[in-house]
């Protein structure tokens, strides 16, 4: 039996869930998977079985309970050093974090005005005020962060190999292509990197055929 129980929400649509899920794939860290549909009447009593603060992701490893996916993260990064979840480099680590718990507690534009929808395509649609400014910053963080790896080896993403802080961000790329923001330079080519990545394709193929569908985030 897996050591690891993941709760998540569904993967067409939730956004938190996606971030634990990609971090515990990406890094082959063994788990068993409970999808909770959302939006339905029984959603939070389903949700509250497992988690106090009835909301997904929830971790459970043996007696304990981990919610939040930052918290998920860290405590993975903990228990499996191995996996190299966060840079080594003390500088890139803080770096790594800081560009996550931004992730973490800021753009508020884009969350509620581009609800993540991996199957569907909703071109020119959430342009609210405040968005732009979000993607400009997202961008932002996604060039310059590219732009201080310098050796192709390293790998294609924010600090060269997959970390926390690209699971961080990977809903975001999928907002993105969804609502059909146009990306230039080496954000650009970050989108891409984490969108061919195969966790990210292996979520985005289970998304496609869920036969959930809430149609608040249908246009």
């Amino acid at each position: 039996m897996a050591p690891y129980s993941l709760i998540i929400g569904n993967k067409n649509y939730s956004s938190w869930s996606m971030r634990p899920w990609l971090m515990m794939t990406a890094c082959d860290i063994p788990f068993e998977e409970t999808v909770i549909a959302l939006d339905t009447p029984n959603t939070r009593q389903e949700i509250l079985r497992h988690s106090p603060s009835g909301f997904v992701p929830v971790l459970k490893d043996g007696e304990l309970t981990v919610w939040d996916s930052l918290s998920i993260g860290e405590y993975l990064a903990e228990k499996h050093p191995e996996a190299g979840l966060w840079p080594d480099d003390p500088i890139a680590r803080a770096r790594a974090r800081s560009v996550s718990a931004e992730m973490h507690s800021g753009f508020g534009a884009v969350r509620k005005n581009m609800p993540m929808n991996v199957r569907s395509s909703f071109p020119g649609h959430g342009r609210a005020p405040g968005v732009q400014e979000d993607i400009n910053r997202i961008s932002a963080i996604w060039r310059n962060h590219r732009r201080r790896v310098t050796d192709p080896a390293d790998g294609p993403f924010l600090f060269g190999h997959f970390t926390i802080a690209d699971a961080m961000f990977a809903p975001v790329v999928s907002r993105f292509r969804t609502y059909g923001v146009e990306l230039a330079d080496e954000a650009a080519a970050y989108a891409e990197a984490v969108w061919d990545f195969p966790a990210m394709k292996a979520w985005v193929e289970d998304a496609r055929n869920e036969p959930m569908v809430i149609d608040r985030h249908e246009l």
